[in-house]
């Protein structure tokens, strides 16, 4: 396929391409919330019927006991290789609302940036790779390789109903490569392909007294408040040096070489940007480690929220009843997230007084993945990056998770190319989630040229 030709093609259909999108992110398809049920469906039958306009057949919705997983394929080219596409079109919440300078589910064009929720984190990515596919079906005379999609509703949530159906669909989604758009790039215009991802573990820890709240004049001082006990625990979670006090904590990471750390090193870091794309006032973590190792190296504990008694205005003298902490953990290979669970209940139980009672409550998990930078699928994707961006890209790990890419990994026995468009300073968890146009439609044209070397290069099945 002609590059220029394609690159005619995409951008004689950007505006287009936006008004479309912006019907998909006009849905509010925010899994955490359970009274948005219909504008979950109404999600997936949207995705639904952009895979069909686009060409894409045997679209399917699969029920699941939580949100329906959107299936389509197009195998025609039989003795060239099948890939499969992941991507998914539940979004966060947007809460604290007051803080969007747009309405978060009406995409507003500001600048260079696509503003909305879902813009970024995944609908703008995931709408990349069908408007790639209806590029290819355009220009070529046959399909390059045969395609296969799964859209997800539950990412947002922990996937909890993805990883049962990729191991009971073994034959449907069985592929040579899935490749996964809904990672960030380095920088703007600076090509970049991820090959690792954290693993998470996330849970809630309560700290509970009496059933009620109570009056702080009549027992105050007389038995334990919870949300005192609460922020020692947490207060003891890490040690002076930045590392998770959690025994056995970091028994099974391993060693990254001297090699892959000087390959960090070599990125167009500055302490400066860092703290821009944050709006932090200084870096901090994990003492002896580069704020890039502590992001994509080391494995973390932070705690996501702590809420209990009294935050209303004025004043009101209470010993609360509860409090309760959101703590995740971030893993790195080899660490298993059941074990750092079982590890850190432990530990709570080890140190909680016994004036309260102390609770940890898993929520859900996901194990850390990599993918080897040699593999020809992922040497294809450089390929394609290269072209379309002019410059050869970084290869990088990436500090997020995404739970299913060791499930396909595992279920499927195929690697997982994490080629994403987006950026990590777009506030893709937060008010004001965006875009950066140029790379979402050199997105799509990196996927379409991608595509394309898979099969010329002679990538074969099977590899």
């Amino acid at each position: 396929m002609d590059y220029m030709k394609l690159s005619a093609y995409v951008d004689s259909r950007k505006r287009e391409y936006l008004d479309e999108l912006s019907g998909i992110i006009r849905i509010e398809s925010v899994s955490a919330d359970p009274l948005k049920k219909k504008e979950m469906v109404r999600c997936a039958e949207a995705i639904s019927g952009l895979m069909r306009e686009a060409g894409i057949e045997n679209v399917e919705l699969f029920e699941t006991q939580g949100n329906p997983l959107v299936y389509g394929e197009y195998v025609h080219a039989d003795d060239n290789p099948t890939v499969l596409v992941y991507g998914h079109y539940d979004v966060q919440p947007v809460d604290p609302l007051s803080e969007w300078e747009t309405p978060p589910f009406e995409a507003a064009v500001r600048g260079d940036d696509l503003y909305a929720r879902g813009s970024s984190d995944d609908k703008g990515q995931l709408f990349m790779h069908l408007k790639a596919f209806e590029a290819l079906r355009k220009l070529n005379e046959n399909m390059p390789v045969n395609l296969k999609y799964i859209f997800e509703g539950e990412e947002e949530i922990g996937s909890i109903h993805l990883e049962p159906f990729i191991r009971s669909h073994k034959d449907l989604l069985k592929a040579d490569a899935v490749v996964i758009s809904d990672t960030a790039m380095y920088g703007r215009d600076i090509p970049t392909i991820c090959y690792g991802l954290r693993g998470m573990a996330y849970l809630e820890l309560s700290v509970s007294n009496s059933a009620i709240d109570l009056h702080s004049g009549s027992f105050g001082g007389a038995i334990e408040n919870p949300v005192h006990v609460l922020a020692d625990i947490v207060s003891r979670l890490h040690d002076k040096y930045g590392r998770v006090t959690v025994p056995h904590f970091y028994d099974d990471v391993v060693d990254v070489p001297n090699e892959e750390r000087e390959e960090i090193a070599r990125l167009p870091y500055t302490d400066a940007e860092f703290l821009r794309q944050s709006g932090a006032v200084a870096v901090y973590g994990e003492y002896g480690f580069t704020t890039n190792e502590r992001l994509w190296i080391r494995p973390t504990l932070d705690v996501n929220g702590i809420y209990g008694g009294f935050t209303g205005e004025g004043a009101k003298t209470i010993i609360p009843s509860k409090a309760t902490a959101k703590v995740s953990m971030r893993l790195v290979p080899d660490q298993k997230s059941e074990k750092i669970l079982e590890l850190f209940e432990s530990f709570i139980d080890q140190i909680a007084p016994p004036t309260v009672k102390v609770t940890v409550r898993k929520m859900h998990s996901g194990e850390p993945a990599l993918t080897p930078i040699d593999h020809p699928a992922v040497k294809a994707a450089s390929e394609a990056l290269e072209q379309v961006f002019g410059k050869k890209p970084y290869f990088i790990r990436e500090g997020g998770s995404i739970p299913e890419v060791l499930t396909f990994q595992e279920a499927l026995g195929t690697p997982v190319v994490l080629l994403g468009f987006g950026l990590p300073d777009e506030k893709s968890h937060a008010p004001n989630e965006h875009l950066y146009l140029r790379h979402f439609y050199d997105g799509i044209k990196t996927i379409a040229i991608l595509f394309e070397k898979l099969s010329s290069r002679g990538f074969a099945p099977g590899i």
